[in-house]
């Protein structure tokens, strides 16, 4: 059964196809390995059984694995092998399982090691664990020029079992965010008191009620590489619900009504409330679909207003499918001092393009002082 984001299984499938197209000698490494059954042969295994012209090709046995072309798969530890490391010769292909653990002095041996061939290739396999880690820095801060990185989850997995799905939903409700998004996401574990809204929110699948007020719709539009955003969010009693959200890089601006209006139903019938610093660009999408689009309200201090209203509520709770809200509502944070560590009182400007268009959506109530939650809890 193919588990979670199925990482390790594809890598070893694709170093198996590649085995079997060309001779190879593919070194498998982690940095401990006490026996066989804790390398990478496991999954080898699985995916050669998966498909039967692999399988005739390659004599898998209890340690070892190799093709009738002359493939051989190498199944080494690091972390007390690095004399053996450094002996091996002609590697075509070096796979590091579970390379969050590797320290620095076994990344720089590994590498001196195994790029010796004309075309040597490593491929680095990790969950996110640490900010700033060796492979982080190695391969995300800093990442080679000829690197290609892939972030790939449990929704990029065409054969996620449903018993996982059903746990990870469980895990969704129970969990806090930050380590729910560890797990399941692919984020660093990480929960800061520099996080905005750390403690204030939590996802939850949820309808709307009659009672509710709303909907308050909001957008935010993208330049260059930043995101143009739109959510839809409700409000009752001290709660405040995020309830879809569209958006999406290098949209043209006449697009903009039609991708809005695809992601969130009978977006165009409500009021939405877009970033006022771009006039013509909400002239240009009361034309293109979204007829009730208006300048959300701005004044000094509204990017401070806003997020202390929303942080008023007693919570804010987000819908699964709003993905990349989920996204900010961990990672919008404020400044911390490079050299005492101290949380400065200053929004880091960055991770925050959903995060404005539910600021936007509620603008005109934060202007107009009409929220105050004793009266909407009563």
């Amino acid at each position: 059964m193919i588990s979670a984001s199925a990482k390790s299984f594809s890598a070893a499938l694709m170093a198996s196809v590649w085995g079997y197209a060309e001779p190879l000698r593919v070194l498998c490494t982690r940095d401990l390995q006490v026996s066989i059954k804790e390398s990478f042969h496991a999954e080898l295994k699985a995916a050669i059984a998966a498909y039967p012209w692999l399988e005739a090709h390659y004599d898998v046995g209890v340690d070892y694995l190799r093709g009738r072309n002359g493939t051989e798969f190498l199944f080494r530890g690091l972390r007390h092998n690095s004399g053996g490391i450094k002996s091996l010769a002609k590697i075509d292909l070096t796979i590091v399982e579970e390379a969050e653990d590797v320290p620095e002095a076994s990344w720089l041996a590994l590498e001196a090691t195994v790029f010796r061939q004309p075309r040597s290739e490593l491929w680095a396999i990790w969950n996110p664990r640490i900010d700033g880690s060796p492979v982080d820095k190695r391969f995300i801060k800093e990442p080679p020029p000829n690197a290609l990185i892939t972030e790939i989850n449990w929704q990029d997995n065409p054969f996620f079992p449903p018993g996982l799905d059903a746990l990870r939903r469980r895990e969704q409700e129970r969990l806090d965010p930050a380590t729910y998004a560890h797990i399941w996401e692919g984020a660093y574990l990480t929960n800061s008191d520099a996080q905005v809204f750390s403690g204030k929110w939590r996802t939850a699948e949820f309808e709307p009620q009659p009672s509710w007020d709303g909907p308050y719709q909001g957008g935010d539009f993208g330049y260059a590489q930043d995101p143009t955003a739109a959510v839809r969010c409700y409000i009752h009693g001290d709660t405040l619900y995020v309830s879809h959200e569209a958006g999406g890089r290098t949209i043209e601006l006449d697009a903009i009504g039609a991708r809005v209006c695809a992601d969130i139903p009978d977006f165009d019938r409500y009021v939405s409330r877009w970033d006022s610093a771009s006039p013509g660009s909400i002239s240009i999408l009361t034309r293109s679909g979204v007829p009730k689009a208006q300048a959300a309200s701005k004044w000094q201090g509204s990017i401070d207003d806003g997020i202390r209203f929303l942080r008023s509520f007693r919570e804010i709770v987000v819908h699964p499918r709003c993905r990349e809200t989920i996204k900010e509502m961990r990672l919008y944070s404020y400044k911390v001092d490079r050299l005492t560590g101290d949380i400065l009182p200053v929004l880091v400007d960055a991770n925050n393009h959903y995060i404005d268009a539910l600021r936007y959506s509620v603008s005109t109530i934060i202007r107009a002082g009409r929220y105050s939650l004793t009266a909407l809890a009563s």
